[in-house]
């Protein structure tokens, strides 16, 4: 599956919509966000049961402000709606399969809600 781009009228619909959704919050201009792209692409296409979406920082300031988003590209991963995963920095192929496992290993029941802050 390819990568959706999502906005702040958006964003809420699809993490309601989806069991797992990792966001990547990027702009145009910024070269590591750039280079992280088709690294993010080929992902969505190993992983069509996980919703990959990207947030156009400069398109959605808003969003990006309610997102606390400081540096790009930040990745965030979503498991049944909570923040699981929030990470500045481009990621490697092999470290952004390493997040996605271990999102799709999590056991929601044994995270505590106040965990949902510490993992961010």
């Amino acid at each position: 599956m390819a990568t959706i781009d999502i906005t702040d009228q958006s964003f809420a619909q699809t993490l309601e919509d989806n069991d797992i959704v990792f966001v990547d919050f990027w702009a145009a201009w910024c070269g590591p966000c750039r280079m992280f792209a088709p690294t993010y692409g080929a992902a969505a296409e190993r992983h069509p049961d996980i919703t990959f979406a990207k947030v156009d920082t400069e398109a959605e300031q808003a969003l990006s402000a309610a997102a606390n988003i400081t540096s790009i590209p930040t990745l965030m991963a979503f498991k049944d709606k909570r923040l699981v995963f929030s990470q500045p920095g481009a990621l490697n192929a092999t470290g952004l399969e390493e997040v996605i496992q271990a999102v799709k290993n999590l056991d929601m029941n044994k995270l505590q809600p106040s965990e949902n802050h510490q993992q961010a």
